[in-house]
C-alpha cells in the first residue's frame, strides 16, 4: 500500500490551522503507562458509563446530570456496580437523577462484571490496558466490544481516548482523511479494512515517531470539515 509521507499530511494540517505551531498545540496525546496503571477500576467504569450514555445523546445533559448518576452509581465503586440486584436496576430506571435508558443502565453492572473479569487476569484494569500493544488497536477495540457491554465502535473508542490510552479515532474528519490518503475507500468495519488502517497508522508511526493518538488528530486537521 502506497501511502502520503505523514510529513505531507501534518503540513497540510497546518496550513488549516494556522502552521506547525498551532497544530502541536491542538495535538492530545495519550498518558503514560504509569499513569493508566495508577488510575482506580471505579474511574474506568465511570468513563464507561458516561461514553455509553453520551452516545446517542446530548453530551452536554450527561455532564449536567453527571453528580447524579456518581451518586446513584455509589462512586462507580466496580463490586458494587457488578452485584447491583434487578430490583436496584429497576429502580434507576426510575430515578430522575439520571438519564433513565434501562439497558444502558444494565450496562453499568456488565461493565463492573467485565472489569472483575480482568481482574482475574490482570492487577486491575489500568494494568491491563498499559500492557496491551499500542500497535494492536483493532484487537483492543474487538476486545471491548465482545467482552464489555455497548463499548463497540466509537463509544469504545472515545473510552479509551479519554482515558489517555494510544487509541485512534474513526471520526468523519479522520476517515475523510483515510480516505483521501488511500487507505480505505469508506469507514472501515470488515477486517481486511481494518488491518489496512492498522498497518497505515504503524508506516506512520514508524516515520514520525508520533503516537496513534496523535496521529489520528493530525488526520482530522488535514482536511476540511
Amino acid at each position: 500500500m502506497s501511502l502520503p509521507a505523514f510529513e505531507t499530511i501534518i503540513e497540510q494540517a497546518a496550513l488549516r490551522k494556522g502552521g506547525l505551531a498551532a497544530i502541536e498545540e491542538l495535538i492530545s496525546r495519550p498518558v503514560s503507562t504509569a499513569k493508566l496503571k495508577a488510575r482506580t477500576d471505579d474511574r474506568y467504569l465511570a468513563e464507561m458509563a458516561a461514553c455509553v450514555f453520551r452516545s446517542g445523546f446530548v453530551w452536554r445533559i450527561i455532564e449536567q446530570k453527571w453528580p447524579g448518576f456518581e451518586a446513584a452509581f455509589a462512586g462507580f465503586d466496580v463490586s458494587e456496580c457488578a452485584y447491583m440486584s434487578d430490583e436496584r436496576l429497576e429502580e434507576l430506571c426510575q430515578d430522575a437523577s439520571i438519564v433513565r435508558h434501562a439497558r444502558k443502565i444494565e450496562s453499568v453492572r456488565r461493565n463492573a462484571q467485565f472489569i472483575l473479569s480482568i481482574r482475574d487476569e490482570h492487577k486491575n484494569f489500568g494494568s491491563f490496558l498499559a500492557s496491551w500493544p499500542a500497535d494492536d488497536f483493532v484487537g483492543l477495540w474487538t476486545l471491548l466490544k465482545k467482552r464489555g457491554d455497548r463499548l463497540g465502535g466509537q463509544t469504545g473508542r472515545y473510552f479509551l481516548r479519554f482515558m489517555g490510552w494510544d487509541s485512534p479515532i474513526l471520526s468523519r474528519d479522520v476517515v475523510a482523511a483515510l480516505v483521501s490518503a488511500g487507505v480505505v475507500d469508506k469507514e472501515p468495519t470488515a477486517q481486511r479494512d481494518l488491518a489496512k488502517l492498522r498497518a497505515a497508522f504503524a508506516q506512520w508511526r514508524e516515520e514520525s515517531g508520533r503516537s496513534n493518538t496523535e496521529i489520528s488528530r493530525v488526520l482530522a486537521m488535514s482536511v476540511d470539515s
